[in-house]
């Protein structure tokens, strides 16, 4: 009888060691092997004046959590989900502690179709998953996966996201001389609708701003900034692009979607848009999300975009997160693998079949023992 509880207790610690691995040491083994960029002095813009002992701010930037609601998602699939998205996270935020925290959009999978009921859960569960310390801050991107494509938003559904996560059409967030511009996809659609008008006066106010604080136009009292620098531009949807055929990251798209072709207003802002976004804000960096894969392009020579894969393994077997440094003259970004989804069911695979083959030997010499004692 103690053979064999001992022999259980092996297998249950041996069963439990790996699962452990799997769903909770493999994210530090992974996620340690990323770190801080380090800025380039040579890529400094020298034209911006620092302000003395200005510290770099370091931001971590993700996109397209998907949280699964209850019309598209069993309850495994969401538990399972909803446990990686929150495990990775919660060690990237313990590993690289960073200042702000950027989510590009699609938060929510069913943030269209939920009821105020559940949309309330929705929140919570987000808030949980994705908690910050104190000392961080996090600020939100709408998606249209959270309110709809264009057509499709009305006021109620604007009011009630933007309420929830503050998260206006068009809004400036500054922090050490950094302007980030947090911008609604959905709402450049330039027709004028109850979203679009206010979003392209919006953008307008920002770019004076701007340019006040450089020294360029007119300025009215208290409408400078404290520090300038050109504005690093968030927004959920690409900016506009043909296709993913020229993008080549680690994280990009499969080689069959790569190659189709990209509708204005869905899979990317218009062209018209774009150009629209790089005359009014000039940026140094675009960051972006929606298609669920990487990319990195680059516009006007010297705007680099990246665009970032789902936060999801439910649409990403590698998923991936940015980190970033920033000061008002100089940028660098990294890109952070995860676990891949494919390497943990391996593993389990693995992992399984040398378990059950360590059983069935030590169950073997477990009856061979008994019965050796029982005819001594």
């Amino acid at each position: 009888m103690g053979l064999r509880v001992t022999y259980l207790s092996k297998c249950f610690l041996v069963a439990l060691g790996l699962v452990f691995y799997c769903e909770f040491l493999i994210y530090y083994i992974v996620l340690l092997q990323c770190w801080w960029p380090q800025l380039d002095p040579n890529k400094a813009d020298n034209t911006i004046n620092l302000r003395q002992n200005e510290q770099p701010v370091r931001a971590l930037l993700l996109a397209d959590t998907h949280l699964l609601g209850s019309r598209k998602g069993h309850w495994f699939d969401k538990l399972r989900r909803e446990w990686q998205m929150y495990r990775a996270f919660q060690t990237a935020m313990g590993i690289h502690n960073p200042d702000i925290v950027f989510v590009l959009g699609d938060l929510f999978d069913e943030g269209l179709w939920c009821s105020e009921k559940e949309f309330a859960y929705y929140v919570n569960r987000f808030n949980d998953l994705f908690r910050v310390p104190a000392g961080s801050q996090m600020f939100v991107v709408v998606g249209n996966h959270d309110v709809g494509f264009h057509y499709g938003i009305s006021p109620y559904l604007h009011e009630r996201f933007s309420s929830a996560f503050d998260a206006q059409s068009v809004r400036l967030v500054s922090v050490k001389g950094n302007h980030f511009v947090l911008v609604n996809s959905m709402a450049m659609e330039g027709d004028g609708c109850f979203l679009c008008r206010p979003a392209e006066l919006q953008l307008q106010k920002i770019s004076r701003r701007l340019k006040c604080t450089n020294g360029v136009g007119r300025c009215d009292r208290g409408m400078d900034l404290t520090q300038y620098s050109r504005p690093i531009l968030l927004q959920h949807f690409p900016m506009y692009r043909e296709s993913d055929a020229e993008c080549s990251e680690p994280d990009q798209a499969p080689k069959d979607e790569k190659t189709q072709k990209f509708r204005e207003r869905w899979e990317c802002v218009s062209k018209e848009s774009s150009e629209q976004l790089l005359d009014i804000l000039k940026p140094r960096l675009i960051v972006t999300g929606h298609t669920h894969h990487g990319c990195h392009r680059t516009h006007r020579e010297d705007i680099h975009e990246w665009t970032l894969p789902s936060f999801s393994w439910r649409n990403k077997d590698n998923p991936s997160f940015m980190l970033a440094v920033f000061t008002p003259n100089n940028y660098a970004v990294s890109k952070c693998a995860m676990p891949r989804e494919s390497t943990v069911i391996w593993l389990y695979m693995f992992g399984g079949a040398l378990l059950f083959f360590w059983i069935m030997l030590t169950y073997r010499r477990l009856c061979r023992h008994t019965r050796w004692f029982k005819t001594n």
